[in-house]
């Protein structure tokens, strides 16, 4: 019988849904272990992971402890997706999988996170560095626009794990780009916007952000993952010493 793989991580950020949401696809049993962004350079996460970043996975199946998001997913389609749910066949569309997996995780992932940074985060308005990281989110959904243009997945003709892992960041999309309320970022790009759409009715991605906002609130967090209150990550880290000093 599989023993249930322990998922690392801390709440707000997209990239652990990555791997939770693979997880789920393939119905692979596991637990979540969630705790504070305070905590993550801190034992014992920072003796599963010494870059102190989330997600980390711990396989007592295999005996494997691993952490970064691509190289978590890559795993687990290696081990675990015998059936080739969210994978395919020939040799040259499993490349191409992994193709668009590491552009999302060196494109869309780094892009979209300091859009965020820059436009909600940072302390002050930087015009040159929102700008830049704008254009650069835009130009990825422009390079998605273009490829799916005639077709519903990336590769294959079927929903597989390189489609799912640009959904966590593509749902976050309105607040990377202050989007007004009521307006949908996804709307100048149709396909994109239905691509992603047909991955938000998905029963996994259901129960992923169904957890996810339980964590959240457990943790007293806003959808920007700050806590209630704190509006900047220089008033978060003021707050983060302020709850150090008052430890015993």
């Amino acid at each position: 019988m599989t023993e249930r793989i322990t998922v690392w991580l801390t709440p707000p950020g997209p990239n652990p849904w990555k791997v939770v949401l693979v997880l789920e696809e393939l119905g692979v049993p596991y637990v979540i272990q969630s705790f504070k962004f305070d905590d993550v350079k801190k034992p014992p996460f920072i003796n599963i992971n010494p870059n102190g970043r989330v997600p980390a996975i711990v396989d007592p199946n295999t005996n494997l402890t691993l952490w970064e998001s691509g190289a978590i997913i890559q795993y687990l389609e290696e081990e675990y997706d015998k059936e080739k749910k969210l994978t395919c066949d020939s040799m040259q569309e499993r490349q191409l999988l992994n193709q668009w997996l590491h552009f999302q995780m060196s494109g869309q992932g780094p892009y979209y996170g300091q859009c965020g940074w820059f436009n909600v985060l940072h302390p002050e308005k930087v015009p040159s560095a929102i700008e830049r990281y704008t254009r650069e989110v835009h130009r990825v959904l422009g390079v998605l626009y273009g490829v799916l243009q005639g077709k519903d997945w990336l590769v294959g003709g079927k929903c597989t794990f390189a489609d799912l892992a640009f959904l966590p960041w593509n749902a976050r999309l309105d607040s990377v780009l202050l989007t007004p309320p009521g307006e949908d970022p996804l709307t100048p790009y149709p396909n994109v916007q239905a691509w992603h759409q047909r991955m938000l009715a998905r029963d996994s991605w259901k129960k992923v952000i169904s957890t996810r906002d339980k964590l959240m609130d457990d943790q007293g967090l806003q959808p920007n993952g700050m806590p209630k209150g704190i509006t900047n990550m220089k008033e978060y880290e003021e707050y983060m010493e302020k709850q150090a000093t008052e430890q015993p």
